[in-house]
């Protein structure tokens, strides 16, 4: 990573999960809990074992369900979605301290613009969902570039590339396998479960947290070291 006030002396650019982070839970499993039919769980236990690609398995979980069921698909996940504490407070210190904030999720469009929306957010990565065929069809507009090895579904780390990193301290936030790529290249790294496991196993550069709160603070002090803003 190198010197710390050599990293934290540029501007900084927020790349933050959504299922797990923004939100309490993960939002594909919940949607998945509640629509997907039984031995949904083995396709989940294949992403989290890296047995197959995160695109591969979205995929798949979502053609387990009916097109016909967008309407209750759409309700049911604004009703169930709880943010987590502080995210509000977050996003507004971001605005008022030059940090630019991307949403880059590996969630789907149906459900993360709308949760997101009383936010006004401007910059969100996700995937789409096509109910045109007979099953859900997921999309990928955010694929991986030429220098990923693939599989992403929507590519985290190839939306990262578009803030070189001589230009941008670059700072992720998230919690599960879906983050763990664009975590390896970061310059810190916020993370909780799946992800701070895995970035402590690696010896990445990192502080954990439990709400939005924790993110601020952390934020604060990084910006304390350096950053323009």
């Amino acid at each position: 990573m190198g010197d710390g006030n050599q990293i934290f002396s540029k501007q900084m650019v927020v790349f933050c999960d959504f299922d797990g982070t923004i939100t309490e839970r993960d939002m594909i499993i919940s949607v998945m809990e509640r629509f997907a039919p039984d031995g949904w769980e083995l396709t989940k236990d294949d992403i989290l074992s890296q047995r197959i690609s995160v695109q591969e398995g979205v995929g798949r979980l979502f053609s387990m369900i009916p097109s016909g069921q967008r309407d209750e698909l759409v309700a049911y996940a604004k009703q169930t979605a709880r943010i987590r504490e502080g995210f509000g407070e977050f996003v507004e210190y971001c605005r008022g301290n030059n940090v630019e904030l991307l949403v880059t999720s590996g969630g789907i469009d149906f459900f993360v613009e709308p949760i997101l929306a009383p936010y006004q957010i401007s910059q969100i990565y996700c995937n789409q969902a096509d109910f045109s065929d007979e099953t859900i069809r997921i999309l990928w507009p955010h694929d991986c570039d030429d220098k990923c090895d693939g599989g992403c579904g929507m590519c985290k780390p190839s939306v990262m590339r578009k803030y070189p990193a001589d230009r941008f301290t670059r700072l992720v936030i998230g919690d599960s396998i879906t983050d763990l790529k664009a975590a390896r290249q970061a310059d810190f790294v916020i993370a909780r479960s799946f992800l701070l496991d895995r970035c402590r196993e690696e010896g990445l550069t990192l502080a954990p947290f439990t709400d939005f709160g924790d993110v601020k603070a952390c934020i604060e002090r990084l910006l304390q070291l350096g950053v323009s803003a």
